[in-house]
């Protein structure tokens, strides 16, 4: 079969090459001129030629759906190189952002951070404050703000002092990664000292809203935990709850009545009267201290 088959295509080309031949020896086929194109200015140019020509110009072949994927695939217009100093770019870009948001809300609030704290009195009686502002960046709880909150804690820890934190934040501050979360387990660290080893007294004040690491961490390790009328406390939010779990949140389910009723909270308090309850509170733990040796 396959002698056969070699054979036929012997006898196949010979007889084309005797066509071939007999057409260029053909003088009338020579000289005949091409009836597509008489007398044109083009005739020195083959027809061959000409009908290239015509195909450059037309419309299909100019934008044709090879050529334009073929000009337009994201492969050969971006390399990996370029995709990854694009990355960096934007890298750069966010870290340039977040300086100017902080020099932003610097200049907006008259704030250098997110939380304020001091020594004060209330009647009379000397206590460690840290306040935090929610206007500042959503209150967030940054490497700054730990570190204050956390050296605001050792110096009521060594001065026997009463603590109080007023709370309103928006959780770990997000662009600083990790430096961030791990502020919730400083603080945490350093109340452990204060309420455990030092006998002290802390005071949690919870105000709308306050979610997140703030609530996670020193926000619910008060010794005495007093939250606002309606105030929103929660870990995660309403809506990344109903997205992450496909569910629907109740109406007031993370508002300060609900949980109180759970036995998250000690006390519910109108800010007008925070002032009394606190002196209350501080002179039922005769002023400032738990510990009856350490007073002075």
């Amino acid at each position: 079969m396959e002698k056969y088959l070699k054979k036929r295509c012997e006898q196949i080309s010979q007889e084309l090459d005797e066509i071939i031949a007999k057409f260029s020896k053909d003088k009338d086929f020579e000289e005949e001129p091409s009836p597509d194109y008489p007398d044109s200015p083009d005739s020195t140019e083959s027809p061959d030629s000409t009908d290239s020509t015509d195909s450059i110009e037309s419309p299909d072949s100019t934008e044709s759906p090879d050529s334009t994927d073929s000009t337009e695939s994201p492969d050969s217009t971006e390399s990996p190189d370029s995709t990854d100093s694009t990355d960096s770019e934007e890298e750069e870009e966010e870290e340039k952002s977040y300086k100017d948001r902080l020099d932003s809300y610097q200049k907006e609030t008259g704030l250098t951070e997110a939380v304020q704290t001091g020594i004060g009195q209330i009647n009379g009686i000397p206590v460690a404050f840290g306040v935090m502002d929610f206007d500042f960046m959503g209150g967030s709880m940054g490497s700054v703000v730990g570190e204050k909150i956390t050296r605001l804690i050792e110096y009521a820890t060594n001065n026997f002092l009463p603590l109080i934190i007023v709370c309103a934040s928006g959780g770990a501050r997000m662009q600083e990664g990790s430096l961030s979360l791990m502020q919730m387990a400083k603080i945490s660290s350093a109340l452990f000292n204060y309420q455990k080893n030092k006998k002290l007294f802390y005071v949690s004040i919870l105000t709308s809203p306050t979610t997140g690491g703030v609530t996670a961490s020193f926000g619910m390790l008060g010794d005495i935990i007093i939250a606002e009328p309606n105030a929103y406390i929660a870990f995660a939010g309403k809506r990344v709850i109903e997205e992450t779990l496909k569910i629907t949140v109740p109406e007031g389910l993370q508002e300060t009545e609900y949980l109180f009723e759970k036995g998250l909270f000690d006390l519910i308090v109108p800010r007008n009267l925070l002032k009394s309850v606190l002196s209350e509170l501080f002179q039922f733990h005769d002023f400032f201290s738990l510990n009856q040796n350490s007073i002075k």
